[in-house]
């Protein structure tokens, strides 16, 4: 059983993580990616929209982009980028006694100009009027066509769920919050040209700075401990909402903003689903667990996952599939550095397995050769921008991303072997270095745990 001693123990034995107490990071880090996005748009301006209150009794979180360029929590702002004049505005209104009931800091609402290092600020009220005046025929108005995220979201994986159930079911058929702003925006300036601005912001957020690389760091170290925790819980006879609760237990009280995604925990034929998440079994001792799960630290994402035997000890079949993942994870790694792509990755990895007689045409495999594993970015969303795959981008140092190794043996046998990666100037660097990987890791650190 978990006991309770073990959650205090758990709460005491972290140090939570500190931010600056107005912004993530430092004025000239939001400057400098302000000064880049001008650079994309010198003959117009980008209307970046934060997000609204929430409609319920939960807790304000803003909207990635606004926190990548502004960095203010503050309900209701809009930032004005403008590549004309190679200056910001930012508009937002908040009473100080509301500010102060939701934990937002008073020099923020007082001093917005000093505080964040935009060179304009205006009431929220003065944005239409403002906006007017500041067009001319020939500024290009650009803003994101694709729908913001809040913590835990996907830009095109949350445009895709709306599409279906929205916009194109017969009896609703609305638009995405950021498509109806377009629609008006040419309604109201049928003379402006309005530019989707979206790929350029993805372009900046796809590499990331070291202040960046340093806060990714702690959300994966975060979710190491939080693996640690419930790898050290797990044995027959424990329920799986249980160890999804310790799991978020570890996050949150180490420092964590939210959970970068639901947690995943799947066992027995739960494994068919991939993303399995309704914690409705209690372990059984021949099971095998994979969770895969992060943190999410200063709006930035980890993903990590790890698989492992409810009874602390691999049986054959988990066994030869779980090293068989292990080889290719090491494929990868060996091979991680500045100028390599993905797809050559995969290509290694497909050589490598014909080597050792595996039919590289089972779908079993097909993952691992197209790219060395299920490989996605990882930034301000789990899923961030990511690299080209058809046309073979090179890596780059500054880009994070999942070194993800899937795959199956049987219904109930699957793998999932996850890090978190950023490459470097001469290599990579594993963030979420720190766990029990290999079979007698595991077995050795699930014996001393139980």
């Amino acid at each position: 059983m978990i006991k309770s001693a073990l959650f205090l123990t758990l709460l005491l034995s972290f140090t939570v993580i500190e931010v600056n107490a107005q912004l993530i990071f430092e004025k000239d880090e939001y400057a400098n990616r302000r000064q880049k996005l001008m650079d994309s748009i010198p003959d117009g301006i980008a209307i970046i929209r934060g997000a609204s209150e929430p409609l319920g009794d939960t807790p304000f979180s803003q909207y990635n982009n606004m926190m990548y360029f502004a960095g203010v929590e503050i309900p209701n702002a809009i930032l004005i980028v403008d590549g004309e004049r190679r200056e910001s505005t930012l508009f937002f209104t908040i009473s100080e006694q509301h500010a102060d009931g939701e934990n937002i800091p008073l020099d923020l609402v007082r001093e917005p100009e000093k505080v964040t290092g935009i060179e304009n600020y205006l009431p929220y009220e003065d944005f239409s009027e403002t906006l007017k005046d500041r067009l001319k025929r020939s500024t290009v108005i650009y803003t994101p066509f694709s729908p913001e995220e809040h913590i835990g979201e996907n830009s095109m994986e949350k445009y895709n769920k709306f599409r279906r159930s929205v916009t194109e079911n017969e009896w609703d058929g609305r638009l995405t919050r950021e498509m109806q702003f377009v629609e008006v925006l040419n309604q109201r300036f049928p003379e402006n040209q309005v530019v989707n601005c979206t790929p350029f912001i993805w372009e900046l957020r796809k590499i990331k700075s070291k202040a960046e690389i340093d806060v990714l760091r702690q959300a994966a170290q975060l979710s190491v401990e939080a693996h640690k925790a419930v790898i050290k819980n797990t044995r027959p006879g424990v329920a799986e909402v249980k160890l999804a609760a310790l799991f978020q237990q570890v996050c949150m009280s180490g420092g964590a903003k939210g959970l970068a995604f639901g947690t995943i925990i799947m066992s027995d034929k739960n494994h068919a689903y991939g993303h399995y998440m309704q914690y409705d079994r209690t372990l059984q001792e021949e099971d095998f667990i994979i969770l895969d799960g992060g943190a999410n630290v200063g709006y930035y994402a980890s993903d990590v996952s790890t698989t492992f035997p409810a009874s602390g000890k691999f049986s054959e079949t988990q066994r030869e599939i779980y090293e068989l993942g292990l080889f290719v994870r090491e494929i990868c790694q060996s091979l991680y550095r500045p100028g390599i792509s993905l797809t050559e990755i995969g290509a290694v990895v497909k050589g490598e397995l014909e080597k050792l007689g595996f039919d590289t045409t089972d779908p079993r495999f097909k993952l691992w050769i197209r790219d060395g594993g299920f490989n996605h970015s990882i930034g301000m969303a789990v899923h961030d921008r990511m690299l080209d795959f058809d046309r073979g981008e090179p890596l780059k140092p500054g880009f994070v991303f999942a070194c993800d190794i899937m795959g199956k043996a049987d219904e109930v046998t699957g793998i999932r072997i996850e890090d978190t990666v950023v490459i470097t100037e001469d290599g990579f660097e594993i963030l979420s270095a720190g766990l029990p990987r290999t079979v007698a890791e595991i077995e050795a650190f699930m014996k001393n745990n139980q």
